[in-house]
């Protein structure tokens, strides 16, 4: 869907800019020259002949501009992107509105996807928003936590990230990055849940006082979390059992262990126990990159396929 936006933007901006330019350069010289020839031959009464633009002509002169500039800026510059789940949780709110920057891991051709130049690579830490491996028509933000060449290991019981750097598929690693845990305490969110084919499946997240509760809903718990000097708050369900079983296998590694390969990352949400991501299905290409988020420039009060019931603009300001 992100990619066809881009497209018909590409073409409607490619169409508009042609007639704009047609219209400037041949058009525009001979409606002149046709309404000066009828003009001298109406000298005797005095009366003026203005040349008339078409409409249709006129309306994509003047949209033309505007494509150009919305093309340019969401191209290679900044594009917005909403929040649409709990992923990402408490960094990054259901119903936030960020901004990407996208020249921070290349600038790319927006239809393609192909890196024109290079500018940067992802570091540790970083939210980045990258096309979903299994089905690119998607768009994915999560944070990144292995970076080509990393161990990456996660203990489903402690809930604890161990990096080892620098590591060949080959090699036994020794030395691990420090990563630094705050302690667990209760977070200011409650999930509540509901049945669905014989599950229950967490449908709602909400920011309840910690001295509140909520029918149905289970209060998660959180922590700090420091990777290479960023500090980011994570939330946990210290009662959800492990899903080791169903993370990505990689071949030759033990399970919940991953070498993430060169040209590829290893990316997690922050609503750890909430979050369909590198776990669960793999490593995201660089190709696949989109850019860096940045900033949250508006954000509403609501939930995952509901509408708003009111605006955060506590939340407008910079991402950590």
């Amino acid at each position: 869907m992100a990619n066809m936006f881009a497209l018909i933007l590409a073409i409607a901006t490619l169409v508009t800019g042609i007639i704009w330019c047609i219209d400037r350069y041949k058009w525009a010289p001979a409606r002149r020259a046709a309404a000066a020839a009828a003009e001298a031959d109406a000298g005797a009464n005095g009366q003026k002949v203005v040349a008339k633009q078409p409409g249709w002509i006129e309306t994509a002169a003047s949209v033309f501009p505007v494509l150009l500039l919305v093309f340019v800026v969401r191209s290679f510059i900044y594009e917005p992107f909403q929040i649409p789940s709990g992923s990402m949780m408490p960094t990054l709110l259901i119903g936030d509105f960020i901004l990407v920057e996208k020249f921070a891991y290349g600038i790319k051709d927006p239809i393609t996807q192909t890196t024109l130049i290079p500018t940067g690579h992802p570091k540790r830490g970083d939210i980045a928003v990258f096309k979903y491996p299994k089905d690119p028509s998607m768009d994915y933000i999560k944070r990144v936590i292995g970076l080509p060449g990393d161990r990456v290991s996660y203990d489903p019981n402690s809930k604890t990230v161990t990096i080892n750097p620098a590591c060949a598929e080959s090699q036994h690693c020794e030395k691990a990055l420090p990563i630094a845990y705050s302690d667990v305490q209760p977070s200011d969110f409650i999930q509540t849940f509901s049945g669905f084919d014989g599950n229950e499946v967490g449908n709602g997240f909400y920011q309840v006082p910690k001295e509140q509760s909520m029918r149905g809903g289970l209060r998660l718990a959180a922590r700090s979390e420091t990777l290479d000097k960023v500090t980011h708050n994570i939330l946990l369900v210290t009662q959800a059992q492990s899903q080791a079983s169903s993370y990505y296998q990689q071949p030759g590694q033990p399970q919940s262990s991953w070498v993430v390969p060169e040209g590829m990352y290893f990316m997690m949400g922050d609503n750890r126990d909430n979050s369909a991501d590198s776990r669960y299905w793999g490593f995201v290409p660089e190709r696949n990159l989109v850019g860096k988020a940045t900033a949250i420039w508006m954000s509403f009060e609501k939930q995952e396929g509901e509408w708003p019931t009111g605006v955060r603009l506590s939340r407008i300001g910079g991402i950590h």
